[in-house]
C-alpha cells in the first residue's frame, strides 16, 4: 500500500471549515484568501458563547464609557444627602438606619431603582454604575501598561538572548516570587499616610492601584512572548532580515511583533478580568479604591447588613460576578479561536 502524500499544515487547515478536495473550487479560494486574523474572527462569529459574552462586556462598557448620561437619565447622582431625610433616624424604632422608602421594608420606589444605601443614604444604582466605570478604568488601564511592558521585555529578552536574557528572565522571576497581596498591604498604608492629605487623593489612589496590578502583573506576558520569540528569532525570514542588514528594532517591532499577534490577544484577554476581579478584591479589603465609587468598596459596607437588607449586596456582587464570566468565557473563546489545537 503506497503512503498518502500529505501538504503542510496551515491555519486554514485548522479551521472548522469543511475539507475541500477540489483545490480550484470557489469555497478553497475563499479560505485560502484569508488572514488568520479572519480564519480566528470566523470561528468567534460562530461562536455563540462567545457573542453573548461580548454582548455582556459590551453592555459594561457603554455603562462605563457613558456613566454620567445613565445616571442623569435616572435621575441619581453620588451627591451625598443628610441621612435623616432618607433614612429612619429615630433612634426610639426598630429599623434605625434602613431607608424610609423601598427596600427592604417599603414597595419599589421609582426614584431610586437598586434602593437606597443604610446608614450614608447613598442612591444605590448611582454607585453601581460608577462603581462599573472604576473596574473597567482601572482593569483597562493596568492591562494596557503590564501588556506593553510584558511586550518589549519579552521581545527583548527572547531575542537578544545570552547575558541580557539572563537577567531579564532573573527579574521577571524575582518579581513572580513576590506576593501581590502583601506587597498591596505593604504599598497602601505607604500611599495613605504619605497623600493622605492631597487634595488630589483620589487620583493618586486610582494611579497607584493601576501601578500595583500592572507591577505585578507584566511576568506572565513577558514569559509567554519571550518563549514564541525564542522559536521565531531561528525561523527563515529573521536570518534574512538579519543578513539584509535590517536594524533590531525593525526586526522586533516589524518581523517578529506581527507574528505574536495572537499570544498578545489570548493573554491581554485572559488578564482583564483578573485585574477587575482584584480591583474589587483591593477595594472590598479597604487597600483599593476608598475614595469614590467601586464595587468592591460596596460589598465592604453591605456584608453587615445582609440578613435584612440582601439587595444591597447582590447587586454590587452580581456586576462583579457577570463582568469578570463573560471576560474568562470570552478569553477562552478567544483562545481557542487563535490556536485551535487547545479547542476543548
Amino acid at each position: 500500500m503506497s503512503a498518502q502524500a500529505t501538504g503542510p499544515e496551515t491555519l486554514g487547515s485548522l479551521s472548522d471549515e469543511p475539507e475541500i478536495n477540489d483545490p480550484n473550487s470557489k469555497q478553497a479560494k475563499e479560505i485560502s484568501g484569508k488572514s488568520p486574523m479572519q480564519i480566528a474572527f470566523g470561528r468567534l462569529r460562530r461562536d455563540k458563547i462567545a457573542i453573548t459574552c461580548a454582548i455582556v462586556v459590551l453592555f459594561f462598557l457603554v455603562v462605563a464609557v457613558f456613566a454620567d448620561l445613565i445616571a442623569k437619565a435616572f435621575g441619581v447622582t453620588l451627591d451625598t444627602v443628610t441621612a435623616c431625610e432618607v433614612l429612619e433616624c429615630n433612634f426610639a424604632e426598630p429599623g434605625v438606619g434602613y431607608p424610609k422608602s423601598g427596600p427592604p421594608f417599603y414597595p419599589f420606589d421609582p426614584e431610586h431603582p437598586f434602593g437606597i444605601a443604610p446608614r450614608t443614604g447613598a442612591d444605590n444604582l448611582a454607585h453601581w454604575i460608577y462603581g462599573c466605570r472604576t473596574s473597567l478604568m482601572i482593569a483597562g488601564a493596568a492591562t494596557l501598561f503590564a501588556s506593553v511592558v510584558g511586550i518589549v521585555i519579552g521581545l527583548v529578552a527572547g531575542f537578544a538572548g545570552g547575558v541580557v536574557d539572563r537577567i531579564l528572565s532573573f527579574i521577571i522571576d524575582f518579581f513572580l516570587t513576590i506576593p501581590f497581596l502583601l506587597a498591596a498591604l505593604t504599598i497602601s498604608p505607604i500611599i495613605i499616610d504619605r497623600f493622605g492629605t492631597s487634595d488630589s487623593y483620589e487620583t493618586i489612589q486610582i494611579g497607584s492601584l493601576i501601578l500595583i496590578l500592572s507591577m505585578f502583573g507584566w511576568m506572565t506576558v513577558a514569559r509567554l512572548i519571550r518563549g514564541e520569540v525564542l522559536s521565531l528569532r531561528e525561523r527563515e525570514f529573521i536570518h534574512a532580515a538579519r543578513v539584509l542588514g535590517m536594524p533590531t528594532r525593525r526586526i522586533l517591532f516589524r518581523e517578529l511583533l506581527p507574528n505574536l499577534t495572537a499570544p498578545i490577544v489570548i493573554s491581554i484577554s485572559l488578564m482583564l478580568p483578573a485585574f477587575v476581579a482584584a480591583e474589587a478584591g483591593l477595594a472590598f479589603l479597604g487597600i483599593g479604591v476608598t475614595g469614590s465609587a467601586s464595587w468592591g468598596q460596596t460589598i465592604a459596607n453591605a456584608v453587615p447588613y445582609w440578613s435584612n437588607y440582601p439587595l444591597y449586596l447582590w447587586e454590587p456582587l452580581i456586576g462583579v460576578v457577570a463582568l469578570v464570566l463573560a471576560l474568562n468565557l470570552l478569553g477562552d473563546a478567544v483562545r481557542d479561536a487563535f490556536d485551535p489545537k487547545t479547542r476543548r
